[in-house]
């Protein structure tokens, strides 16, 4: 009988522990090239049609948004949601500003695999989660950081309900994002912009201008 890798053991055999590039103090486990590790995932984990191994790459507002939680006193001492987390990047970098808590959330397997790697090689806990939250109402979280998920309507659409309803209830939303397709702009506050380096194999240029936003409760208003 064939054995099937174990998903902790495909993450270490399959990716480098590379520095983040606009956060150097944090370490991952990051794949150098997409198209083979994706390839790779149903070979040796013995699954068909799997996600796109998203959470091998540290993207362009994961890595903003980290570098902003951990020069800016928003996190400590608080409960910290990491939504759609990827590899963890910014619940590791929030428990390393000082959150009490970090919960990661992704509907990914081997993402929530990812992420208790990195927060081992990291030296910090962080909780994880692979149910859908976005399908239920939001739960009682200080600060919820949301990087990169603004590149499908649909999805977008799902993560401003959630962060909108989160937000009448008191938890602040941070969000990284580059602008992307169906990042909706003005319901954010620009907080901080960077060039952040990316692999052009992922994004159309090697340094990508990426921001940090924080929801805000006032509607922007339209000309008639």
């Amino acid at each position: 009988m064939l054995c099937r890798m174990q998903p902790a053991d495909f993450i270490r055999t399959n990716t480098k522990i590379l520095a983040v590039p606009l956060v150097p103090e944090i370490r991952l486990h990051l794949a150098e090239e997409s198209l083979p590790i994706w390839q790779k995932t149903e070979e040796e984990l013995g699954r068909m049609n799997v996600p796109p191994p998203y959470w091998a790459f540290a993207w362009a507002g994961g890595q903003a948004l980290a570098r902003y939680v951990l020069d800016n006193a928003i996190v400590r001492g608080r409960n910290v949601l990491d939504l759609g987390a990827g590899a963890g990047l910014t619940a590791i970098a929030a428990m390393k500003a000082g959150a009490v808590r970090a919960l990661a959330a992704d509907i990914d397997a081997l993402a929530l695999a990812a992420v208790s790697l990195n927060a081992e090689a990291n030296a910090v806990s962080v909780a994880t989660t692979d149910a859908d939250l976005l399908a239920s109402p939001p739960g009682a979280f200080d600060v919820i950081l949301v990087g990169d998920l603004f590149y499908e309507r649909p999805l977008a659409e799902r993560v401003l309900a959630f962060i909108e309803t989160a937000s009448s209830r008191g938890a602040e939303i941070l969000v990284g994002d580059p602008r992307r397709s169906y990042f909706p702009k003005d319901r954010f506050r620009q907080v901080a912009e960077y060039s952040v380096p990316v692999t052009r194999e992922l994004e159309d240029a090697e340094i990508k201008r990426t921001a940090v936003w924080r929801l805000t409760s006032e509607l922007v208003e339209r000309p008639l």
